[in-house]
């Protein structure tokens, strides 16, 4: 794919401290993509609140900020360069994890983007959206025909309780706009239901939470796969949960390539 010669500065927004559904990974491949960018001529601003990364080291940005990753201070990063006359062309947000995504979001929603000119590349609004939704997501997948889980989403705690009495417990309370679990969890009783429907409202940026029935003890695999713009996919790896599903990824032993996938 040729460069384009209408980019040439880009803000990175790394993922900050590390955390369960936001490790190691993101600081590796944001390090690999502030290396690359910048091997194409590109000038490359980071944004990263962990000074303990290896992409905060002065060799991968020619700009770094140590600082919180929030819209408010990712937006006076954007807005200090403009002043500068070093205006930023793009930002680059799908390397920093949940917390780079729900960043760009806001800065997307709130206009800053449109205000300096930048673009939002790797994903843009839409594709995060689409992902991020669990009703979108949902629709998505039933569209190319895809099986999943019985579920609805919920925006009140009535509607949580309606969608438990028709798919019965245990169930699964999933908000969105969330990595690692963060506000998921089984409910087995209606308490349960109650206390992690309230918190997952609350967590999630969309003020609504997905029920979803329960196929607790099923086997779980993951494929990771590569995909471009032609719809060209390749498998790059297929992984086995010693544990099964119910065990959260991050206290779950995995086995890669899957062995009793037949």
């Amino acid at each position: 794919m040729p460069r384009r010669a209408d980019l040439r500065h880009v803000l990175v927004i790394g993922s900050g401290p590390i955390v369960i559904g936001q490790a190691c990974e993101f600081d590796y491949s944001g390090t690999q993509a502030c290396r690359v960018l910048r091997a194409e001529g590109l000038q490359v601003s980071l944004v990263n609140s962990n000074p303990a990364t290896i992409m905060t080291d002065p060799e991968y940005a020619d700009h770094t900020y140590v600082e919180p990753i929030t819209p408010a201070f990712v937006e006076r990063v954007i807005a200090q360069q403009a002043e500068r006359g070093n205006k930023i062309d793009a930002l680059l947000a799908t390397l920093g994890g949940q917390t780079a995504l729900n960043t760009a979001v806001a800065l997307y929603e709130n206009g800053a983007l449109d205000r300096y000119g930048v673009e939002l590349i790797g994903a843009d609004f839409d594709a995060i959206q689409r992902g991020e939704d669990r009703q979108r997501f949902k629709d998505i997948v039933s569209k190319v025909g895809g099986e999943s889980a019985r579920s609805r989403v919920c925006f009140t705690m009535e509607e949580v309780r309606e969608t438990v009495s028709e798919l019965g417990l245990p169930v699964v309370v999933r908000p969105s706009f969330t990595m690692g679990g963060l506000g998921s969890g089984m409910a087995r009783s209606v308490e349960e239901v109650d206390r992690m429907a309230g918190a997952g409202l609350a967590e999630s940026p969309s003020a609504n939470v997905l029920i979803e029935e329960s196929i607790y003890g099923w086997k779980e695999f993951e494929l990771e796969l590569m995909r471009d713009g032609n719809d060209n996919v390749v498998v790059v790896c297929s992984i086995e949960n010693v544990d099964p599903m119910g065990v959260h990824t991050g206290d779950s032993v995995t086995v890669a390539p899957a062995m009793t996938l037949t």
